[in-house]
């Protein structure tokens, strides 16, 4: 999400956040001192309203769908192979993945035995995605479904690693048999529906949202996750029917045909160039044309749902970037510093996938605006004397919740805590953080892992390096 540079708040940022985090003095050991410009913004006294910190609203994301299942692998078919089978099975169970892999690969299936292999691969790879995710497991459950198309868990599985890949491979014929295989299960109508979206096809869309909702008692953990998703594509296909588009290579740009048809040809260029710019620098592109949704101003928060401080955001449910138009011609700095803000988030989306919610806010944020090309100011430049930041832990879920001068506070330290990061350990130690990301490690451990720093010891080497100016 992009939020405008905000040099022009930042005396009202200090008073609001003194509020916000004068009560929360009692955590004091989870809060950072640093030195600050006592010029920007005067210290001011204000009454403590809470004694504890607010709880961040419950989110509702990909991951947090149904996992892949086992099947109960116990008692291996009476023939020859028995004893291998059973050999591979106790290896799986074990954690000696690589052997099992090479032993299942070397068994010969016949028609009695093909049944149990399928099993055994299914369960292979439910071992294999916990470790190293859905990159490497999708083999194992390809593996499985060729043994036993019927199975409708292994197919399935199959399906959930296809979703979490972006594989092309989910597609309409793919969940059009699952529908049939499984015909009482929520998911392969949600990723139909999550299909149909992607090509603009609401409509089709909220048929198989319904059709999931009805299912929804096999799954209730998709019930939030399915709510969430009908309320996104309804806005969408309310706000979007009537737009006109236009396509460049990697992008389609859909706008309200009553705007100034001019801005398609802006809009278009910058985000070709940030293709190029921001891919080479991140070495990633993405795997498909984005969408690209421009709004009226006046409908672009009750189209998206968005807070009211954003200028743009990206929607990783619709997989489309979305702003506001206003200003869009005649500012286009501003024009230019957004859409690259939010090309950054659909490009860590589309290579991190539904893995994409185990990568903090601070540092998705922080690195949309380090390739913005936005000037924002340093923290020890924005706070007012003696207050203290946000922990970046309370900063990796949602900022819909906080006020707007807070939120601000949150975009610096974000910018920061990032730039840091990147000055200290160099954007390959971060490309390892991301795949870290990418396997759902969580902060403290991937910082433990690739940077060999606790949380802890991490924030506080980034604010010494404030410390230091200061001195």
């Amino acid at each position: 999400m992009y939020k405008r540079s905000i040099f022009h708040i930042l005396t009202p940022l200090g008073i609001v956040l003194l509020l916000f985090l004068f009560y929360q003095a009692v955590l004091k050991p989870q809060f950072f001192p640093v030195l600050l410009n006592e010029h920007l913004a005067p210290p001011v006294v204000v009454e403590a309203v809470e004694t504890a910190p607010p709880s961040p609203p419950v989110e509702t994301r990909k991951d947090d769908l149904p996992a892949a299942r086992a099947i109960d692998q116990t008692v291996a078919p009476e023939t020859q192979q028995k004893t291998e089978l059973e050999a591979i099975r106790d290896a799986i169970e074990a954690g000696n993945l690589s052997a099992a892999e090479s032993q299942l690969t070397a068994v010969r299936s016949d028609q009695k035995v093909a049944p149990y292999v399928a099993i055994l691969w299914n369960n292979l790879g439910l071992q294999q995605e916990r470790l190293y995710g859905p990159s490497v497991s999708v083999k194992a459950f390809k593996r499985a479904a060729g043994l036993d198309a019927q199975n409708a868990v292994v197919q399935l599985n199959l399906a959930h690693a296809y979703w979490a890949l972006r594989d092309p491979a989910l597609n309409d014929e793919f969940l059009t048999n699952l529908m049939a295989l499984a015909p009482k299960e929520p998911f392969p109508h949600l990723a139909m529906a999550d299909h149909l979206s992607e090509r603009d096809r609401f409509s089709d869309a909220l048929v198989h949202l319904t059709q999931a909702t009805e299912r929804i008692n096999q799954d209730p953990a998709l019930q939030s996750y399915l709510t969430m998703v009908t309320a996104k594509v309804r806005r969408a296909d309310a706000a979007e029917t009537n737009m006109l588009a236009r396509n460049s290579t990697h992008f389609t740009v859909k706008f309200d045909g009553q705007e100034d048809a001019q801005t398609w040809t802006t809009v278009l260029d910058i985000l070709e160039d940030a293709y190029r710019d921001i891919g080479q620098r991140f070495g990633h592109f993405p795997s498909k044309p984005i969408v690209v949704v421009l709004h009226t101003k006046d409908h672009f928060q009750s189209a998206t749902g968005s807070p009211v401080w954003a200028d743009g955001l990206f929607d990783p449910v619709l997989g489309r970037i979305q702003i506001p138009t206003q200003g869009a011609t005649t500012d286009t700095k501003w024009l230019t510093s957004v859409l690259r803000h939010e090309y950054v988030h659909a490009l860590l989306h589309d290579r991190l996938g539904p893995s994409n919610t185990s990568l903090p806010l601070w540092l998705n944020e922080g690195l949309a605006m380090q390739w913005a090309g936005t000037d924002w100011p340093d923290l020890n430049q924005a706070m007012p004397s003696e207050v203290k930041v946000i922990p970046l832990q309370y900063l990796e879920g949602s900022w819909g919740h906080l006020p707007h001068n807070v939120a601000a506070l949150a975009y610096i330290e974000a910018n920061s805590a990032t730039r840091f990061l990147i000055d200290r350990f160099g954007m390959p130690r971060v490309d390892e953080l991301l795949a870290a990301f990418k396997t759902k490690a969580t902060v403290a451990t991937a910082l433990q892992t690739k940077l060999f720093l606790t949380y802890d010891q991490f924030q506080q080497q980034w604010l010494d390096t404030f410390q230091h100016k200061r001195t």
